[in-house]
């Protein structure tokens, strides 16, 4: 499937959709998470193999360089997908570092990269809660998202004007376990055993981040609708006095608000997604990528939370499905930028008043 293939904007977003049945079970069992978390490398090769055979890695990469030429809106379509599956796999890092890949050329990593056969990540954050990457050649890497799992890293680093890029064959990592059983990497770099590749990716860093953050807000955006699915199902069927949990007011009340959530972050993530399919650029795309994280990142937050409430003590219990939906929503509502980074990040990119 490539872009030049769909002239039906609905019917691409809808194919991708169909696509992730490859991936995501369609009983929703969570077994394959639950077997996964709290191990290392916490990822299925075989999976991965099977994401880069659908070119969902390439998925927005034009088709000279290997990938589908397809949009930002159908990335985000494929990630609300994996997410309703909590998906452990990092296809969000995954495309970045092959977005970085093709803007040089790249023709050693990128083809495994694609393909599956590989997983290259790229160490780029020095600070908690940033967007930016200074690129300072001896600055420790931090939370690098499973990173155990990776076959190569790459480091990017400043030199000049320029920021390159320099690959690292499986570099130990020290690993920090996360509370949805995944896990960071803190790399600290030796580029005497990297290698240094040509060309200059200054330009196509921050764009290649702002996907990432828009990409974690579809996920987070489908983790919270399946968990909101699971409690409305829970409260029609639960019995309390005679009657659904779903009948009394107060739970309608509460349950029509996390609705609503829902529907602005929707609008908010597909929103973003349209706009940079258009071509937004600089503080336009800034503030259409930091709206939407911010909202997915808060919305994710008070919809899981609520939903494991509303279930009442079972949903507190680790054998309970909707609790990993919060172990989740907590890792990823600050990667890629906090909500708080990310609202101040939209203020910046708002024009002064005359």
């Amino acid at each position: 499937m490539s872009a030049s293939m769909i002239e039906d904007p609905a019917e691409s977003l809808r194919m991708i959709r169909d696509s992730a049945a490859a991936v995501v079970p369609q009983d929703g069992s969570l077994e394959r998470v639950r077997r996964l978390r709290y191990g290392l490398p916490g990822t299925d090769p075989s999976t991965w193999a099977e994401m880069g055979a659908l070119g969902w890695i390439g998925l927005r990469l034009p088709e000279e360089t290997g990938g589908i030429g397809l949009g930002m809106s159908e990335a985000c379509a494929l990630y609300e997908e994996l997410g309703r599956a909590l998906v452990p796999e990092p296809l969000v890092a995954g495309a970045l570092s092959a977005r970085l890949l093709a803007a040089i050329g790249d023709e050693t990593l990128l083809p495994a990269l694609l393909a599956g056969e590989s997983l290259v990540l790229t160490a780029w954050q020095q600070q908690p809660d940033t967007l930016e990457a200074p690129g300072d050649a001896e600055a420790p890497r931090l939370f690098l998202p499973m990173a155990a799992a990776a076959s190569h890293v790459l480091l990017p680093v400043r030199e000049g004007a320029a920021m390159v890029l320099y690959a690292a064959e499986a570099p130990a990592a020290e690993i920090q376990k996360t509370q949805d059983g995944g896990h960071y990497g803190t790399l600290r770099p030796d580029l005497a055993t990297a290698r240094r590749l040509e060309g200059d990716v200054a330009a196509v860093l921050p764009e290649a981040l702002d996907e990432a953050a828009l990409g974690t807000a579809a996920y987070l955006l489908g983790l919270m609708e399946r968990s909101f699915g699971m409690t409305l199902d829970y409260l029609r069927a639960r019995h309390q006095f005679g009657k659904p949990l779903g009948s009394f007011q107060a739970l309608q009340h509460r349950a029509a608000d996390l609705k609503i959530q829902l529907a602005l972050t929707r609008a908010s993530v597909e929103g973003a997604a349209a706009a940079l399919d258009d071509g937004a650029s600089g503080p336009a795309r800034q503030a259409v990528v930091s709206r939407a994280k911010t909202r997915a990142a808060e919305a994710a937050m008070k919809v899981t939370r609520e939903a494991v409430q509303m279930h009442g003590a079972i949903g507190y219990t680790d054998e309970y499905d909707v609790g990993l939906f919060l172990r989740k929503a907590m890792v990823l509502a600050n990667q890629f930028g906090s909500a708080a980074l990310h609202r101040a990040r939209f203020m910046q990119s708002q024009p002064a008043e005359a």
